[in-house]
This record gives structure tokens, C-alpha cells and sequence, in this order.
């Protein structure tokens, strides 16, 4: 019988882009500008959400942070008004330089591990909290990296993903410029199942919410779009076509619309 790391898996194994497809692009579908991530960043700092709230409840004052796949640290920078330090594990020098620039701005000590996790884990202190949002559907092992993630937090693990796999919305696109037909699954329910399998004591909160940040213009999101389908740029006028009036603009950033959250948070076993 499979287990709820299998099924988890396997699932994430089905979004893999077919071999054809992916050697005739252009572009690498898995680069984002780091300019996204820092839009993020700042304008998560001043916008506390679900996840912040619980990250936040359990630091102690002047605690200690974990962000693991930091990024510009979207995560971790809300909770520098109590942290007295944060500490980002990315594989991404250009993200952890992004990270340095954000803790520096906002007055806070900081740590930046080059890595992957949980490769990176053995490399890495140990936390009061630590926090890991929207990578979970990068990650074929879960189980594994959820228990690392616990084994290196004393108080809490906050994790933050969408309902539903993040590339999910454009699944329609994919079939009208590819003729492929994309997964739905695996969602959130999914990786609760792996999290309770593990023996974490898993509590859940759904929520919408605009997710901070975006694209400079239209155009740059198009282009993001266009590069996750596997197109080259003279395909950009057909793929703005294509999502319509799925773009929205919010506080003068372009994105796609809303998705439902899903914030998991359990107890550390760190000492």
C-alpha cells in the first residue's frame, strides 16, 4: 500500500514538463527575476498575514529565524520588528544578497546559508521558529523535509503554500498553445496527509488574501508566463491574449489573481 510521501510524490512527478517541450524552449521555465522576490519582501513587511500571525505567537522576543528557501526573505522580514535574528537557506546567491539588503534595511541581525534543503540542514543553527512559504510543491520528499525542518525549530514550524499546486492556474494555457493536458493534484490536503504521516502535530488555517508584490508591468508578467510555458518572446502579444482579463494590478504591482492559502503550523522538537 502506498504511503502519503508516495502519493505525494508521485503526484508532484506527473507536473514534470514532457521532454520535447522543454528541450525546444528558449528560456528556463525555473528562473524568476529576483526583482519579484523583493517586491514581495517589501511590501510583506508592512502587511502581516496568517502566516506572519502565527510565526509571531510563538517567537519569543528577541528571538531566532529560520527561512528555508528565502528568497527575499517574503517569510522572515515581518518578523524582524521581534527577531533579533534571521537566518536564509537558499540555493540562489542572488536571493540571499536580496535577503542580506532586506535584514540590513530593517535593522536585523542575519545568517545566509548557501543550499538546498534539507541538504543544507546540517549546515544550519538551530531556531526559535522557522518558516518555509509557497516551496512545499517543489519538493518530491516532503516528509523529509518537513521533519528537518522540525528537528531544527524550538518552538513552531510555519508553513505556507497554495490550495492547489501554484502552476495550476495555467493549466488552460498549457492545453491551448501545447495541447497538454496538466495535473491537478496533488493540493494542500495532500501535503497534510505527509505532515500528520510524519507524527507532526499539524494545525491548518485556509485564507485568501492578496499575495504581496508582483511585476513591474503587464508586460514583464506576460513574459514570466510566456517563459513557464515554454515560448519564445515573439509569443508574448498571443499569451497576454491568452490571459486576458485574468491579470490584475495591485499597489502598482501586475500579478494573476488570488488564490486560496493554506498556513500549517506544528511544534519544533529542537532543544
Amino acid at each position: 500500500m502506498s504511503t502519503a510521501a508516495d502519493r505525494w510524490r508521485e503526484g508532484l512527478a506527473r507536473w514534470a514538463i514532457p521532454e520535447s517541450i522543454l528541450a525546444a524552449a528558449p528560456e528556463s521555465p525555473w528562473h524568476y527575476p529576483v526583482d519579484l522576490f523583493v517586491s514581495r519582501a517589501e511590501a510583506a513587511a508592512s502587511n502581516l498575514t496568517v502566516s506572519n500571525e502565527r510565526a509571531l505567537e510563538a517567537l519569543p522576543d528577541r528571538g531566532t529565524v529560520l527561512d528555508v528557501a528565502c528568497g527575499a526573505g517574503a517569510a522572515s522580514v515581518p518578523l524582524a520588528k521581534r527577531a533579533r535574528r534571521l537566518v536564509g537557506v537558499d540555493s540562489s546567491m542572488e536571493m540571499l544578497a536580496s535577503f542580506v539588503g532586506q535584514a540590513e534595511g530593517h535593522g536585523v541581525e542575519f545568517e545566509v546559508i548557501d543550499g538546498t534543503w534539507p541538504e543544507a540542514a546540517a549546515r544550519t543553527p538551530v531556531a526559535d521558529v522557522a518558516v518555509c512559504h509557497h516551496v512545499a510543491y517543489n519538493m518530491p520528499d516532503l516528509r523529509t523535509f518537513s521533519v528537518r525542518l522540525t528537528d531544527h525549530a524550538r518552538a513552531r514550524v510555519v508553513v505556507e503554500m497554495t490550495a492547489r499546486h501554484p502552476l495550476s492556474n495555467l493549466n488552460p494555457l498549457w492545453l491551448h498553445f501545447h495541447g497538454l493536458v496538466r495535473p491537478e493534484g496533488p493540493t494542500a490536503g495532500d501535503a497534510e496527509e505527509v505532515f500528520l504521516e510524519a507524527g507532526l502535530d499539524v494545525q491548518r488555517e485556509d485564507w485568501t488574501s492578496p499575495r504581496p508584490g508582483g511585476f513591474k508591468t503587464r508586460a514583464d508578467l506576460v513574459a514570466s508566463v510566456r517563459r513557464d510555458l515554454c515560448l519564445s518572446a515573439d509569443r508574448d502579444p498571443e499569451v497576454d491574449v491568452a490571459l486576458g482579463d485574468q491579470v490584475v494590478e495591485h499597489d502598482g504591482r501586475w500579478g494573476l489573481p488570488d488564490r486560496d492559502v493554506v498556513t500549517f503550523w506544528w511544534s519544533g522538537s529542537a532543544a
